[in-house]
């Protein structure tokens, strides 16, 4: 073990193992080095599935040092300071490393206290999130008798966006087969002005929510849980909203001029998400100004070049781009990572290769059906050109969620994590 590397790495989640393994696949010689605290690396696109009851939760982890590319040291430490000027970073308890490149994605993190209640009511029993544990989220759909099933999210970012209405349309499925939909109600309130950006795949998801009869509620900002009553409040944050008018069937009620409180027999809610303090308290890297980016590596859009640092790049949850942090994400920009890094270590030409913005969004809209959201920057479409000769990937196709279910799990763990894709 060293205390310099030619390439170190903050964090071995997607983003750290996929860069550096395409890293060393290139050239095995550089000195590369992933700092990272975890024994465990999981598969969290597939936690909606365990939520719903229809994946294995131990199938989503593995080893931390079995995904540790060949060649490549592990640091298994926290990164607790990083001193761009001095091209070091502090861990926790193994002291500091130099570097002549850094790479930066560890990840997003979840702050419970940013909503009043939250953490309180995160030990009720009829409060879950898929993002925390799938388990307890299968244990609430299984103990679910009836009343609002309240679905929600806040308004930061989160890792991938579309997840807390994927175990909605699968909650929905369930209620239906035990019996229990026709006694709920199933509302999906959301800070956001629309359920999705991206109008192609807009049309589809609004004939699901039409179809399954679930209540929308958009321009709704979580702000308040109140798990001893299972009541969550929200400000309405629409501009010039009509006067707000209670659903009688919903037993909501106002409190104040711009709050709606909406009582629940169940609630999965995303946790608010924000840039590690390795980031956020470091105003030398993260974004400063006021915004939905403030805190998050300040890196461009295109080639995830740090925008003060040009030896450091950020690729990940953590970077400030206008695009969903999702692991389909990273896989279009570990390349682009890559290939300008090694053109600045072999002092080459910079590549043209570019970030578009590129995410995805698998929209599991009940058991065996999917719809693939392909996206880029300014919500654009962006399919997969291949799989469009065959599927229309702007319907929900039963193609599609099994390629949820057994290809994308099969070519994350023997294909992205190798560096391969």
């Amino acid at each position: 073990m060293y205390t310099h590397y030619q390439v170190l790495v903050i964090g071995g989640g997607t983003a750290g193992i996929m860069l550096s393994a395409k890293l060393h696949r290139e050239q095995k010689h550089l000195r590369i080095a992933i700092i990272e605290p975890s024994q465990s690396h999981w598969y969290q696109p597939a936690w909606t599935l365990v939520g719903a009851g229809t994946f294995d939760y131990v199938d989503t982890r593995r080893e931390e040092a079995s995904v540790i590319p060949e060649g490549v040291d592990w640091i298994q430490d926290k990164a607790v300071d990083i001193l761009p000027d001095e091209h070091m970073v502090r861990t926790e308890t193994s002291g500091e490393y130099t570097y002549d490149y850094l790479v930066v994605a560890p990840g997003a993190k979840y702050d419970l206290e940013a909503i009043e209640g939250l953490a309180e009511a995160m030990q009720q029993p009829n409060v879950c999130s898929n993002y925390i544990d799938p388990r307890k989220t299968w244990n609430v759909l299984l103990n679910f008798k009836g009343g609002n099933a309240v679905f929600t999210q806040p308004t930061t970012p989160i890792k991938c966006g579309g997840a807390p209405q994927k175990i909605m349309y699968l909650a929905d499925d369930y209620f239906r087969k035990t019996g229990v939909r026709d006694k709920s109600e199933v509302i999906f309130a959301t800070p956001g002005s629309t359920v999705f950006g991206v109008k192609e795949f807009l049309a589809t998801l609004q004939g699901v929510i039409e179809r399954k009869d679930i209540i929308v509620r958009t321009f709704y900002a979580p702000i308040k849980i109140d798990g001893e009553r299972s009541e969550i409040h929200y400000k309405r944050t629409q501009p010039d909203a009509p006067p707000f008018t209670p659903d009688e069937k919903l037993h909501e009620r106002e409190e104040g001029p711009d709050t709606v409180v909406i009582p629940y027999g169940m609630l999965h809610l995303a946790p608010p998400h924000v840039a590690p303090d390795v980031i956020r308290n470091n105003p030398k890297l993260a974004v400063t100004e006021e915004g939905g980016n403030k805190g998050w590596l300040d890196v461009d859009i295109h080639t995830l070049q740090h925008k003060r640092y040009p030896n450091i790049y950020g690729l990940g949850d953590i970077a400030a781009l206008p695009t969903a942090k999702t692991g389909a994400a990273v896989r279009k920009q570990a390349p682009v990572v890559a290939a300008h890094l090694l053109a600045q270590i072999n002092q080459e030409k910079q590549p043209e290769l570019q970030y578009g913005g590129y995410s995805s969004c698998p929209f599991i809209t009940g058991y065996g059906k999917m719809v693939l959201a392909e996206f880029k920057y300014d919500n654009l479409r962006d399919s997969d050109p291949l799989i469009s000769k065959f599927v229309d990937t702007t319907k929900e196709q039963w193609s599609m969620w099994l390629l949820k279910k057994y290809g994308l799990p099969w070519m994350y763990w023997n294909l992205m994590l190798k560096g391969i894709m």
